[in-house]
C-alpha cells in the first residue's frame, strides 16, 4: 500500500494490547515457572505490573504460583487442556471429532501392533542403532506422533461427552 508505513510488530504489540493481555499471552506459551522480572522483560512491561496480572491470572485458575523465593509463575495445565477441551467444542461437531477421535484410536492401534508394545514409552532406541539414518528418524517421528495420539485422545474424548450430553449435539456457550 502506497504512503503506508511498516510499523514494527513489538510496538503494535504494546500498543494495542494491555499489560494484562500481554502477561496472558506470554503465560500460555510458557511451560516453566519463571519470575515476575522476567514476564515483566518478556511481556515489555513493568515488573510490579506482570506481578499484578500474574496474581489475577492465578486466582482466576489460569497461572500457577511456586513458593520458591522468588516465586516462579506458569500456565496451570488443567487450563490450557479444559481450553483445549472448549475450542473442539466451539469448532466442530460431534460426528466430526468422533471420526477424528476413531482416526486417533486406529492410528494407536497400528503403532501399538507395529512396535509390539503397549505405548510409545516402552519403544527402546538402542545407543548404537543397527538401523539406518531414514529408519531411526521415521522411528522417532512415529514416536512423536504416537505421544500427540495419546495426548489428544482423552481432550477428543471429553468434547465428545460434552458435545454428546447437549440437546442437539452443539455444546451451548
Amino acid at each position: 500500500m502506497a504512503g503506508r508505513t511498516h510499523e514494527d510488530p513489538r510496538k503494535r504489540w504494546t500498543g494495542d494490547q494491555t499489560t494484562f493481555q500481554r502477561v496472558y499471552d506470554v503465560l500460555v506459551g510458557t511451560a516453566d515457572a519463571v519470575s515476575a522480572r522476567q514476564f515483566a522483560e518478556w511481556a515489555e512491561c513493568s515488573e510490579n505490573g506482570a506481578r499484578g496480572a500474574l496474581e489475577q491470572l492465578v486466582e482466576m485458575g489460569i497461572a500457577q504460583r511456586t513458593d520458591s523465593r522468588p516465586a516462579g509463575y506458569r500456565r496451570n495445565p488443567s487450563y490450557v487442556r479444559w481450553k483445549r477441551v472448549e475450542t473442539l467444542v466451539r469448532e466442530h461437531d460431534e460426528s466430526e471429532l468422533r471420526a477424528r477421535l476413531e482416526d486417533l484410536l486406529e492410528t494407536d492401534r497400528a503403532l501399538q501392533e507395529r512396535y509390539g508394545v503397549p505405548g510409545p514409552d516402552a519403544v527402546t532406541v538402542p545407543d548404537d542403532p543397527t538401523e539406518g539414518h531414514d529408519e531411526l528418524h521415521e522411528r522417532w517421528e512415529d514416536l512423536t506422533e504416537w505421544r500427540t495420539i495419546r495426548r489428544d485422545v482423552p481432550l477428543l474424548k471429553r468434547a465428545v461427552q460434552r458435545l454428546a450430553s447437549s440437546n442437539d449435539g452443539r455444546a451451548r456457550v
